[in-house]
This record gives structure tokens, sequence and C-alpha cells, in this order.
């Protein structure tokens, strides 16, 4: 709890019985109050080992929905039980969960009601590991979709990120994608809404354990990316109407 404000970290799991422990072991229970892992059909025990850890609430799909799919769930139930304040954190340890006071902070001081935790300020993508093909499209996808969306931000495609509960009750995040493409559509929407969105500089991790996607899959995310963008654009300068910038309040 955060001033009167309920903290729900989600974690969207897919294999991740190998780093599960070792990530939720790192939460900072002293603030965050409730935990919702969602195990979108994985192969291992990620289900089983989250409620071992004492994880309440556990989604499990009877089959794969996808990244996106897996957050649909995710934002929905942290709605339901009260979350104010919503972390999502990647249960492969790729991200570290000692930023989580700073970002909920950010949040609850009512500075920022979305804060990402960037992978490119401070260089951590390059120290930790990050492929350069990857560094590369990160950085010209990030460039284009600043140049298309009208807003500044040291990379879109972090798995990292905070949301206030206004947010998440705004923005239509039930009808985007349920591939990876996911993420960016909700950060068009929440800039298009006009909420303004802070960043944290993250260190991040890449190992053979840490979820990642193969250059085909990276590039239908890309593809995926500059068609949101040019929907922004569109809609932005009113030249196209696309239902994805529809209001839920």
């Amino acid at each position: 709890m955060y001033k009167g404000k309920k903290v729900v970290v989600v974690l969207p799991a897919y294999n991740a019985a190998k780093t599960l422990e070792k990530t939720y072991r790192e939460i900072p229970f002293d603030l965050v109050d409730e935990v919702i892992l969602c195990d979108d059909h994985s192969r291992d025990n990620t289900a089983e080992l989250g409620k071992q850890l004492g994880i309440r609430h556990v989604i499990i799909h009877e089959k794969n929905k996808g990244y996106g799919g897996n957050q649909k769930s995710l934002y929905n139930k942290a709605l339901e039980i009260g979350g104010d304040i919503v972390i999502m954190l990647h249960p492969d340890y790729q991200y570290t969960p000692k930023l989580i006071p700073s970002m909920v902070n950010i949040i609850g001081e009512d500075l920022y009601p979305v804060v990402l935790g960037s992978r490119i300020l401070g260089m951590g993508a390059l120290k930790g590991g990050m492929p350069m093909y990857k560094y590369i499209f990160n950085r010209f996808l990030t460039l284009t979709q600043n140049l298309l969306i009208h807003y500044k931000l040291s990379e879109y495609h972090t798995g990292y990120r905070a949301f206030s509960r206004n947010v998440l009750e705004t923005i239509n995040f039930n009808g985007n994608s349920d591939d990876f493409v996911f993420d960016n559509e909700m950060l068009s929407q929440i800039v298009y809404a006009g909420f303004d969105i802070g960043e944290v500089t993250c260190p991040t991790k890449y190992f053979e354990e840490a979820s990642s996607i193969n250059f085909r899959r990276s590039m239908k995310y890309g593809l995926g990316v500059l068609r949101v963008s040019v929907c922004h654009f569109l809609q932005r300068m009113g030249l196209g109407k696309f239902g994805m910038y529809k209001r839920m309040k």
C-alpha cells in the first residue's frame, strides 16, 4: 500500500519456472499488496510453482493466448481486485524488481500516471547484453514513433511498465492485439488520451532463460509497430478514425 493506494504486481508468464522464484523473492512486499501470475499455457510447472510460492492469484490459460492476451487477463484481474497502481514485471528476471518502489512513488505522488523502465537511458541495454541488431532496431523504431506519435520517449519497447488505475480504466486495452505489438498499442492509446509518461533508468539482463523473440518475430513486431504509429498519426491529424482510440470512460 502506498498512501492508501493498493499496489499490485502482475507477472505475464510463459515457461518461467526457472526464473520465477528469483523474481518473486525480490518483490518488495512491504509495499506490494498483491501479486497476480498469469501462466499462458506453459509447458513447464510455472503455475504450480507460483502457487507453491504463495501467489494467491494464479490465472491459467488453457490455450496460449499470446503476450498481449496474457496482459489483458492480468490487467482485468488487477482492476477486479481493486488495484490502484499496477506494475507489469516479467518473471524471467530480465528486469529487476528493485525498481518497483521508485515506479510506485512516481505514480503514488501523482507525478506521472504511467512509468516505463527504460533500458536505453544510461545504456542499460547494451551493458546488459542486448544483441546489437536489436539495439539498432529499437533505436530506429523509437525515432520513427517519436516523429509519428508526436511524443518523446527513450524507448517504446520495454517490458517493465507501471500504470495508475485511471489509465487502465480509460484506454481500451481489451481491444488490442494478443501479440507482442499489444505493448505499443497501449502506449499509443495512452499518449492519444493525453496521459503523460515518465521514465526511469532500468538495467536489464540477457541470458539463456530470459524471454526474447527471434529475428522473424522481431520483424513482424517491427511492422506492427510501424502500423500502430501510422494509425496514431492519421488519428491525430484527423485523417482517420480507429476504434483502438475509443475511451472507455
